[in-house]
Formats: structure tokens, sequence, C-alpha cells
């Protein structure tokens, strides 16, 4: 069996509200094809409340599909160690509207470093009515930009077979270096394609 799948969802130690040294240049609006508008910035501590409410409107199978499990609701010791990182070894980027009011946020990618040295694991997720809009492509490409800003260039995902997107988006934006699969589920090592995407691969790309 691959050990417990996305690391990054599961907490393993209390991390301390960290307020200082957040990232305000990474802050930007981005306007969609379809004219819709989002904020994409980093996490901070102060949306424990808004990733609980995000859980609460994912479909069933993107909750298992991120978290390799289905909750009732998303856990207050989880939503604490998801919403505090220290912006280096652990990152994470979330989208956001904020009209109309009040916020709430759509999608999260996030990265964590790993015991392996220089290699951190990825996991993604986008609110079930805003997939198919490019999301999950724009939130893999910040994210991996801002993983190697602080020095990391080589990723780790674990992915349900099933979750053909995620498969896709891996495959058309990175080039996996390792594939191993084991009771149904994929561990990937990638690292960012120096050229770009790929425009051949043979899985549908729906980010």
């Amino acid at each position: 069996m691959p050990p417990p799948p996305q690391r990054s969802g599961h907490p393993g130690e209390a991390v301390a509200p960290l307020d200082n040294g957040y990232p305000t240049h990474l802050e930007r609006e981005i306007t969609l094809s379809d004219g819709a508008r989002v904020v994409l910035r980093p996490i901070r501590p102060a949306d424990e409340s808004l990733l609980v409410e995000l859980y609460d409107r994912l479909s069933r199978d993107s909750r298992y599909q991120r978290f390799f499990s289905v909750m009732r609701r998303l856990p207050p010791d989880w939503a604490h160690f998801l919403a505090n990182v220290d912006y280096r070894r652990r990152f994470a980027y979330v989208l956001e509207l904020r009209s109309p009011t009040p916020p709430r946020i759509i999608g999260v990618g996030r990265y964590e470093s790993t015991d392996a040295d220089g290699v951190a694991e990825v996991a993604f997720v986008v609110q079930d009515e805003w997939q198919k809009r490019g999301l999950g492509t724009l939130l893999f490409n910040e994210l991996l930009a801002a993983a190697e800003a602080n020095g990391i260039r080589r990723f780790r995902a674990w992915v349900l077979g099933d979750n053909r997107r995620m498969l896709g988006l891996i495959s058309h934006l990175a080039d996996i270096t390792s594939r191993r699969i084991d009771a149904g589920v994929y561990e990937l090592d990638f690292v960012p394609r120096p050229n770009g995407p790929r425009t051949d691969t043979g899985v549908p790309v729906t980010g």
C-alpha cells in the first residue's frame, strides 16, 4: 500500500498561526474568459472557516479525490493545519470570490516539503461548479512557480486512478519522472516542463 496520500491534508502536529511574512505581493485579481473575476492569493490563518465552507460545498467525488476519504465535515484541526503555512516549506494558494459577499474560497492548491530533499508533495481541489474553467491549470502553474522561488523543483502527487482530470493536468503541464500504482492509487514524481505543456497527451485535459 502507498503511504497515506495527500499528506498536506493530514495534520501531523500543531501549527501555530503565522501572520508574519505573508507574501502580499503574490495577490492578484484574474478575469476568466467568461468575465468572472477571482482573486488568487496565498492562504491565511483567517481562512480556516472558509476552508470548512469550501469542503461543505464539494461533491462526494471531489472530497474523496482530494482527501481519499469522505468526512461529514472538515475537522477543525485539519482546517487549522491547512490554513497555517510558513510560505516556504509549506505553501498554499487559494482562489477567492469577493463578490457577492461574503468572500468564498472556490479552489486551493498547496505544496508541502517531504522527507526527500528538495521534493514537495502537491494537492489541488476546485469547487465542482468552477471546474473545467482553467482554474486547475492556473493553480498548478502558480503553485509550481511559488515552489521554484523557494528552491523546490521536484514534486510528488498521489492521485486516484479514476481522477482523469488530475492525471491529465499533470501529464500536460509536467514531465513525469516516476510512476507507480498500488491499490488504484498513482504515485507520481514530476518536474515542471521547461518548454511548456505538451500537446500530444492521450488523457483529456479539463483543468
